[in-house]
């Protein structure tokens, strides 16, 4: 694996642990459904937007957001 993929690869692990971590009633494949279905997780893998830098906490401000506003899937 590079070094972009293990990044990737621990944002959404992350993403998901944040995810678990706001609501207790998620399990870990419920949460990573949300991240892989998610705008957040297009832009984390756009080389473009290299979101994927950034910290997990900040990416997860994003995805809550969509969740908050219905927009996952």
């Amino acid at each position: 694996m590079n070094d972009k993929t293990v990044m990737i690869a621990d944002m959404v692990k992350n993403l998901a642990l944040l995810l678990i971590r706001q609501d207790d009633t998620l399990t870990m494949k419920e949460a990573l459904s949300y991240v892989f279905n998610s705008d957040t997780y297009r832009k984390i893998t756009n080389e473009e937007t290299r979101l994927y830098y950034q910290s997990p906490r900040y990416v997860f401000a994003f995805l809550d957001e969509e969740i908050k506003k219905g927009k996952i899937g």
